[in-house]
Parts: C-alpha cells; sequence; structure tokens
C-alpha cells in the first residue's frame, strides 16, 4: 500500500497525457520525467528516509522547522502548498482534456465536473482510501498502457508502419530525432534529473506516505519499489504520443467531429477514441485511473500543511482532533477547487502540462537547497532562510513567465528554470545569512534541538 500510495504522486496526468505529449512533439526523450522520478524516489530512501522519520514530524515544513525555525517552517509550507497546487493544475488539465476527448465536454466543464468527483473522493477516504485505490490503480495504469500500445500499433501499421510513419514524420520536421533520448535537448533533460533528485526530498506527497510506513526498512524497501515501479512507465506513454504523432501526419487521428488532431494535449485520449470501444475505454480507464491516483495524494497533502503546519501551527496550537479533521476537511476540498480554477486558466495559454509539473518540482529542489544548508552550514540564520525562499521564489517564477510569454529564457536557452532556482537558493541563503545573522540563542536551541546522530544518518 505504501508502494501504490507512494507511486500515485509520480505516476499521474502528467506521466500520461503529459508525457505523451512530450512524445508527440519530440518522441521517445518525454520518458524521461518517470526516468528522474525513479532516481529522486531512490536519493530520498538511501539518504533521508530514516532521518525524517526519526524527527517525528508528519509535514516537511516541520521537517525544515525543527533545523531551521518557527518562521521558516511557516513559510516553505506556503511555499510547498504553491507546489501542490501547481502539481494538481496540471492533472486537472489532464482529466480536462480526457473530457473533451472521451465524451465531448468543454473542456472547463470537464475540468469542474472531474474535480467534484475528486473532491468528494478524497474526503470520503482520506490516506487509508488512497493507498488501498491506489494499489488498483498502479495495476489499471501499466495493463492499460500496454494494452493500448498493442492495440495502436495495429492501427499505425503495425512496428514496420510505425517506423516508417516516424521516419516520414522527422523527414517533415527538420532536427527531429523521435527515436532519441536527447531529443528535448541535454540542458531540459539534466533540468529534469535535479529538479527530481533535489525535489523528491521535499515533496509531501512522496514523503507522507513514507512518514506513515510501519518502521523504516519498511520506508526504504517501498521507495525503492516504487522506484522501479515509476521509471519505465513513461516509456509507454511517450510511445503512445509517438504513435498518436504518426497517425496524426497520415491523417488517421481523428476526434468527434472527424477533423485529424494535432494538439500534443488531446493525442493520447483521442488515439484510445480511435480503437474499438471497450478496448478504448478500458485505456481511457487506466489514463482517469492515473490522474485519480495523483490528484488525491496532492490535494490531500496541501490540505495538511494547510492544518498542520498554519492553522495549528500558528493559529490554534490547542486546537482538538475534532477541529482539525474539520479544517482538514476544508483546506482539502479547498485545494481542489483551486486547482480546477487555476487550471481552466492556465489551459488558455497553452502552457505544456509537464512544463508547470517540473516548474513545481524546480521550487521544491530549491527549498532542499536551503534545508541542506540548514543542516550542514551553521551560519543559516531563520531570516536568512526565509528572504532566500522568498528570492528564489520571485526569481524561478519570473523565469517561467518569461519563457511562456517570449518563447525563451531570460539569459540563454540552456539556463532552464531548475538550474536559475537551485544556484539562487544557494547563493541567497548565504548571502542573507551573512547579512542577518543567526543570534547565539538561537543557534544554542537549534543545537540542542537537533539529534546528535543527524550526521550518521547523513
Amino acid at each position: 500500500m505504501i508502494v501504490c500510495a507512494s507511486t500515485g504522486e509520480w505516476l499521474g496526468g502528467t506521466a500520461t497525457t503529459g508525457v505523451s505529449e512530450y512524445g508527440f512533439d519530440y518522441g521517445l526523450s518525454g520518458a524521461w520525467y518517470t526516468i528522474a522520478n525513479g532516481v529522486g524516489i531512490i536519493f530520498l530512501a538511501m539518504l533521508f528516509a530514516e532521518l525524517y522519520r526519526s524527527l517525528g514530524h508528519v509535514t516537511v515544513p516541520a521537517i525544515i522547522g525543527h533545523f531551521l525555525g518557527l518562521k521558516v517552517q511557516t513559510v516553505s509550507s506556503v511555499f510547498l502548498i504553491f507546489v501542490m497546487i501547481a502539481v494538481g493544475i496540471s492533472q486537472m488539465i489532464a482529466a480536462g482534456s480526457l473530457g473533451v476527448s472521451l465524451i465531448g465536454l468543454d473542456f472547463n466543464v470537464s475540468v469542474i465536473v472531474f474535480a467534484v468527483v475528486f473532491i468528494v473522493y478524497t474526503l470520503a477516504g482520506g490516506m487509508n482510501a488512497v493507498a488501498s485505490t491506489n494499489v488498483m490503480h498502479l495495476v489499471v495504469m501499466y495493463g492499460g498502457v500496454i494494452l493500448g500500445i498493442v492495440l495502436a500499433l495495429q492501427k499505425a501499421g503495425g512496428v514496420v508502419g510505425f517506423v516508417s510513419g516516424v521516419a516520414a514524420v522527422e523527414a517533415a520536421e527538420t532536427g527531429k530525432r523521435y527515436f532519441s533520448m536527447f531529443s528535448i535537448g541535454i540542458p531540459k533533460v539534466s533540468s529534469w534529473i535535479i529538479a527530481s533528485l533535489l525535489g523528491a526530498c521535499t515533496a509531501q506527497a512522496g514523503i507522507q506516505p513514507v512518514l506513515a510506513a510501519k518502521d523504516v526498512p519498511a520506508a526504504k524497501k517501498a521507495c525503492v519499489y516504487a522506484a522501479f515501479a515509476v521509471a519505465p512507465f513513461g516509456l509507454f506513454t511517450s510511445a503512445l504520443g509517438m504513435i498518436a504523432k504518426v497517425m496524426s501526419h497520415n491523417g488517421t487521428l481523428t476526434d468527434t467531429a472527424g477533423k485529424v488532431v494535432t494538439d500534443g494535449k488531446l493525442a493520447l485520449p483521442t488515439l484510445m477514441m480511435n480503437m474499438p470501444p471497450l478496448a478504448g475505454g478500458l485505456v481511457l480507464a487506466s489514463i482517469l485511473a492515473a490522474v485519480l491516483s495523483t490528484v488525491s495524494p496532492l490535494i490531500l497533502a496541501a490540505g495538511t500543511m494547510m492544518t498542520k503546519d498554519i492553522y495549528q501551527g500558528i493559529y490554534r496550537s490547542d486546537a482538538s482532533d475534532r477541529q482539525v479533521l474539520r479544517v482538514s476537511r476544508i483546506t482539502t476540498a479547498a485545494s481542489g477547487v483551486v486547482c480546477a480554477g487555476l487550471a481552466i486558466l492556465f489551459n488558455t495559454f497553452g502552457i505544456r502540462v509537464l512544463d508547470i509539473v517540473y516548474f513545481a518540482y524546480s521550487m521544491r529542489g530549491a527549498l532542499f537547497i536551503v534545508v541542506l544548508l540548514g543542516i550542514y552550514y551553521k551560519r543559516t540564520s531563520e531570516k536568512g532562510a526565509v528572504y532566500s525562499i522568498v528570492s528564489t521564489a520571485a526569481i524561478g517564477g519570473f523565469w517561467v513567465i518569461y519563457n511562456a510569454v517570449t518563447g525563451h529564457f531570460p539569459v540563454h536557452p540552456s539556463i532552464t528554470e531548475t538550474y536559475v532556482s537551485v544556484v539562487t537558493a544557494f547563493v541567497t541563503t548565504v548571502i542573507f545569512s551573512a547579512i542577518f545573522k543567526k543570534d547565539r540563542t538561537a543557534a544554542l536551541k537549534d543545537a540542542a534541538a537537533t539529534p546528535k546522530d543527524t550526521a550518521a544518518f547523513l
């Protein structure tokens, strides 16, 4: 159950419609999304699972606050809630695209309908329901995409027809190499790996099941199994995107109105709609299972952080269990509503689902740099960490918005938001900590609060 609950953070609408969109536009290299996530999960298991559990906290901000103070805990909570919402937006966009292709609903209506289902389902079951149903989701997801590849290849003329079709697409699109694992560019690949490696260590939805495992060996083992479940999935969904590209190029990938589909966001669900009804329905169900398996942990994680770190941590430390539960349900529902509303807004700008997610991962990775400095660099001050987090969010956000508006990054195409965010986090933490020095009382308090075997864990 821990494996499947954790896998839900990494395999969702992004790993299906998001990766297939990259497969449609660039080819097999879109699979780096899940491969990079697998690497990040292993990194978390080997170096930080035991340490995190030893601290006795239930949220990532509380873990951060243990080393850097209450103010940093509050700011990082707001920061990570934003990250959860950003990833949730991508899942809502995936769900909306599914509704458009599946039953011809308007995108906005589709998002609203699915959002209601996701919110009610999550509130009704909580973490136990997420873990239990994700066991089924994982089986359905893998079974669905494998079945989808078999059936889609038949539509594309078999393996030979598919390979020749890709060659025809490459001939029409100069510079594209759809079977290359680096067609999206080495800067993009490396930035995805860095973002996943660092971001996995501050991912509330991914870490929450680890904290809930019965003991440390179970938590570590679950992470390793989850990594091997996550990593290869993108190869299947990017391949489906490539098949859809071949059919689009041949004029055989058509929507319910008979128009040829050229939008990568609609490639995977439209491809399924071109299959026999029963088989296509099964595969589409696997996509919906993927979205559901991620949306629920995300909005649950966002609600948990709002409740534990902000409501109970700042305003009502004496809140009863009943009050905490009520607020948790309200904040979880609010997270789902915000994700749906912003998904409708973001979709109008044509931003790729995967790009939204990796911006969020970059922000998580940058936050982890601040945490590492808080552990190892003893001059890191509480105020310095706060200013660093705010500065990193502002600069990283500017980088992404600039790219969305102009089509390129401010300085150089290879300097992505991941590099900028990580470097900004490191530099600003050191600079602001030098300006706003840690006072002796705070230093002694931190030393007393830090486990003496922290270094051994790391």
